[in-house]
């Protein structure tokens, strides 16, 4: 991160490409479009600014606005870069049928997301067959490292200076997200999920809303996905999380196995 600060200041024009590249993740995290008032606030952005840089993305292909709603979202240029995209980097394929077994077994919504940069994004997601459900998770949606149980996970995993780096870049995390998630009780629940081997989320993110995840690692042992479940407070009782948990754990092996023998 330090080293994309220093080429944004050193490279002419990294900085408007950075500001693009910013709104371009957020229109994208919000399934059903998202307004120029919200993209100014979330970029920090003004709003002539952030019209801007949109409007020029829009000519590109890159967004589209809603011509009823004035929301914005993906454009059609993003579908097609995506396609090309995957075939280096997706891993839903070797994924998907693992998600799916999740969600059978635990009957609990399952789902995958991808570690990047300081954030976490869903790429999967599975429904249980239990009826009541939590929404707090969706393709696309982004959580940063350490709120949601998958970037918890993620989190906990990472080597300790990488950890101490991510909290001095993100002060922030408690005055968004909540006391818990100030750099004491944060470092807390990284132990504990060390410990553990998965990340509980007791309602953190939307009161009620459980979450529970575990790491997904790569060939060179590095923790750039996670599995993890959601579902009603009730259904994560101190009788059931241990089960729970050790089904994901073996899910999240078996991906992370089959992620090491792939030729990817």
């Amino acid at each position: 991160m330090e080293q994309r600060a220093a080429a944004r200041r050193s490279v002419p024009g990294a900085q408007a490409v950075a500001r693009a590249a910013a709104l371009l993740r957020l229109v994208t995290a919000a399934a059903d479009g998202v307004s120029l008032q919200e993209l100014s606030r979330r970029s920090g952005l003004s709003r002539s600014t952030a019209h801007r840089l949109l409007t020029a993305l829009r000519l590109e292909g890159l967004v589209d606005q809603d011509e009823a709603s004035a929301l914005w979202m993906p454009g059609p240029e993003l579908y097609l870069m995506g396609n090309v995209a995957a075939a280096r980097y997706d891993i839903t394929e070797l994924a998907r049928d693992i998600v799916r077994s999740l969600a059978v077994k635990t009957e609990e919504s399952a789902f995958l997301s991808a570690r990047r940069a300081d954030e976490t994004v869903c790429l999967l997601r599975e429904e249980g067959s239990f009826p009541i459900r939590s929404f707090v998770l969706s393709e696309g949606v982004r959580f940063p490292l350490g709120v949601a149980s998958a970037g918890l996970a993620i989190l906990a995993f990472l080597p300790d200076h990488d950890v101490d780096a991510y909290l001095e870049r993100h002060p922030e995390l408690p005055e968004r997200w909540g006391a818990a998630h100030a750099e004491k009780p944060l470092r807390r629940r990284l132990r504990e999920t060390k410990e553990r081997g998965y990340a509980v989320n007791p309602g953190l993110i939307v009161a009620g809303s459980w979450g529970m995840g575990a790491a997904v690692f790569d060939r060179e042992g590095r923790p750039e996905w996670a599995l993890s479940l959601t579902g009603v407070e009730f259904r994560f009782g101190p009788d059931r999380i241990g089960q729970l948990g050790r089904t994901l754990l073996s899910h999240a092996h078996q991906l992370s196995s089959r992620i090491a023998g792939s030729r990817r």
